[in-house]
């Protein structure tokens, strides 16, 4: 992995921890959610105009992608309106690079080492520390978290391809443009609009940047290096996250929750370094 995709990576870590922390210490996450998107759309529509480069090969990309983004953006604020940021967070960004990985060994005939391996049962001793051995956090939430994980990983094997075949930026545009046609309605219906009102404004633009920012940095990474390295890096996000919970949140983060997310993220660097 190149220097100039490491830093993209470590950047957009640092963006997504902090929009991610945002969202989730909002009264109601899901109308939060909805106002980043908005406002993201925005920022995007000049640039994407003016840098726009869409084959038409990119085309069923992009749809998938966006599925697979508002699912994704529909779990996390279920997700943050009913556990905590640094349990929903490293379950649900660690567990995506190892379902990149599963994908790649069953679909794309990739070898696995034992390395490999070792980052996998890593990660999910790390899960179960963030879980609490106790129990402490419900299956419920653990498995929307799990969910989260899911569309983490079929989003970034599309995005691997669909990114070759369109400029960055009209790509992310169109995307979350998608995305928010499935998306926004459903919060409005849920929420209601005032809710989604009172979120829009600086925080929510402010969000939106840092959330588009995150992943055009991530795209601009997948065009230097391979999926499975730009998302194991990006996952040094987990531990930031962890740090911003307890620091910003104020939640009580504990000495086994913090060791689970540092479990999370060194498994990500054994899959990706090995």
């Amino acid at each position: 992995m190149s220097g100039a995709a490491l830093a993209l990576a470590l950047s957009a870590a640092a963006l997504h921890a902090g929009w991610n922390t945002a969202v989730a210490g909002r009264d109601d996450p899901e109308a939060a959610s909805a106002a980043l998107l908005a406002s993201a759309i925005g920022l995007l529509l000049i640039p994407a105009i003016v840098f726009w480069d869409v084959s038409s090969a990119a085309w069923p990309y992009i749809a998938a992608s966006a599925a697979l983004h508002a699912a994704y953006f529909g779990g996390l604020a279920a997700a943050y309106a009913r556990a905590d940021l640094s349990v929903v967070y490293p379950v649900a960004r660690g567990v995506g690079p190892v379902i990149v990985l599963v994908a790649g060994v069953l679909f794309l005939s990739v070898a696995v080492v034992a390395g490999q391996v070792a980052g996998v049962v890593l990660v999910c001793v790390g899960v179960l520390m963030v879980r609490g051995v106790s129990g402490d956090v419900g299956l419920g939430d653990l498995a929307l978290a799990l969910f989260v994980a899911a569309c983490i990983g079929g989003y970034t094997l599309v995005d691997n391809e669909g990114v070759e075949h369109a400029g960055e930026v009209p790509y992310l545009f169109l995307i979350n443009l998608g995305m928010s046609v499935l998306y926004v309605p459903l919060a409005l219906r849920m929420r209601g609009r005032g809710a989604v009102s009172a979120e829009l404004g600086v925080r929510s633009v402010l969000g939106g940047g840092a959330a588009m920012g995150a992943y055009l940095l991530v795209l601009f990474a997948l065009t230097l290096a391979p999926a499975a390295a730009v998302a194991a890096v990006r996952e040094s996000s987990v531990v930031m996250a962890a740090l911003l919970a307890w620091v910003v949140l104020k939640e009580r983060v504990g000495p086994a929750r913090v060791a689970g997310a540092a479990a999370v993220a060194g498994g990500v660097a054994l899959i990706a370094l090995t």
